[in-house]
């Protein structure tokens, strides 16, 4: 399995659903910067389950750092996190050994693994082991925000109800919404919360789920960060955003709708404010040539229903080739979209400590 991401600061997740524990590794990270655990604990606390829209599974998520910090602050040694699996429920999949749930990863890890992969509830494929993506980017995040980075998500759709969008074009109103996105537990800009927590009810009184987008934003970041070509900085967010599970798409700026657009519609035109140079509109999304241009950072990424339903689907028993009826029974979210917000914040800060390492060299985040 390839479970590291980065070249100059690099995260290593290990773990199952129902193992004893998700390990989060951070190697790379310059010596001295603040590790500060009550916001790591808020930011597992965004990711963790909250009410009737939300699994039933409730996780205490009581981390410890076992390397890599003393004195609250990193050595310069690896980042160790282990994050203990205290609310596991086994027997619920017991009974789906051998039957691969519909657009879950169990049929592909079967083939891949030899039969050998841990089935309960996912393995290693499952969303539980984003708490080491959300462990390990706290630090992430904080380490940006003190050279004046910030970066947040909101659901910008959820079962077809859509929220406001980012004012990507203006780097100061942007700043202000994420930093009140950001400590939200249901982020959202408009007045939108009811609506969609109603619909993810709706879905799961019938057995079913429901997706939506999520957008993201970075603000404060330098232009020039990147590479050309096959390291560009929009590829690399990309690959971690998509490694993500139940991300299934990605766009950037005005992404699609280019499409839709003429040149002179679609170019971002520049100007000068406050002696900066900036672009008047921001349809790439902060991104030229692969490389970020010192406007906002923005991008939408598209969150698959989740998998696990309570409806009959068809399947194939694995241990007899034959076609078989499942229905998942146990603890699932009928929305991860809310969930996933904290998650895909906590990647991108991931990403870009390691760009910026490779831009400015190891010391820039001390």
């Amino acid at each position: 399995m390839k479970n590291s991401l980065g070249t100059s600061v690099i995260l290593t997740l290990a773990g199952e659903s129902h193992g004893e524990m998700i390990c989060a590794i951070l190697d790379g990270l310059a010596p001295g910067i603040p590790v500060d655990e009550g916001f790591i604990a808020r930011q597992l606390g965004l990711r963790r389950p909250q009410g009737l829209a939300d699994t039933a599974r409730r996780e205490s998520d009581c981390f410890n750092i076992v390397s890599g910090v003393f004195e609250g602050r990193t050595t310069g040694a690896p980042v160790s996190i282990l994050i203990p699996n205290e609310n596991v429920q086994s027997a619920d999949y017991e009974r789906l050994r051998g039957l691969p749930r519909p657009s879950h990863a169990d049929y592909a890890a079967h083939v891949r693994y030899d039969g050998f992969e841990d089935w309960r509830g996912g393995g290693h494929f499952s969303g539980r082991v984003t708490a080491g993506i959300v462990a390990a980017g706290a630090i992430a995040l904080s380490a940006l925000k003190a050279k004046g980075i910030t970066v947040g998500t909101h659901i910008l759709e959820c079962a077809g109800v859509r929220d406001l969008p980012f004012n990507a074009s203006d780097s100061e109103a942007l700043a202000a919404e994420v930093e009140r996105i950001s400590v939200m537990e249901f982020p959202v800009l408009g007045d939108v919360k009811e609506a969609m927590e109603a619909r993810i009810l709706e879905a799961k009184a019938d057995g079913d789920s429901v997706g939506g987008i999520v957008q993201t934003a970075v603000c404060g970041l330098p232009a020039g960060v990147g590479e050309p070509w096959f390291d560009s900085l929009d590829g690399v967010i990309a690959n971690a955003v998509l490694s993500i599970g139940g991300i299934k798409g990605i766009e950037f700026g005005s992404g699609f709708a280019l499409a839709k657009m003429r040149g002179s519609e679609a170019n971002d035109a520049f100007g000068v404010r406050d002696r900066v140079v900036v672009t008047l509109t921001n349809h790439s999304g902060g991104i030229n040539g692969g490389l970020s241009n010192g406007m906002p950072l923005v991008f939408d990424a598209v969150v698959k229903p989740t998998p696990s339903i309570s409806r009959p689907q068809q399947t194939v028993d694995l241990r007899t080739g034959d076609p078989a009826t499942l229905e998942i029974t146990g603890r699932h979210d009928p929305a991860i979209v809310r969930r996933v917000c904290v998650v895909v914040s906590s990647m991108v800060a991931l990403v870009l400590c390691d760009q910026l390492a490779l831009r400015y060299g190891t010391d820039y985040l001390k």
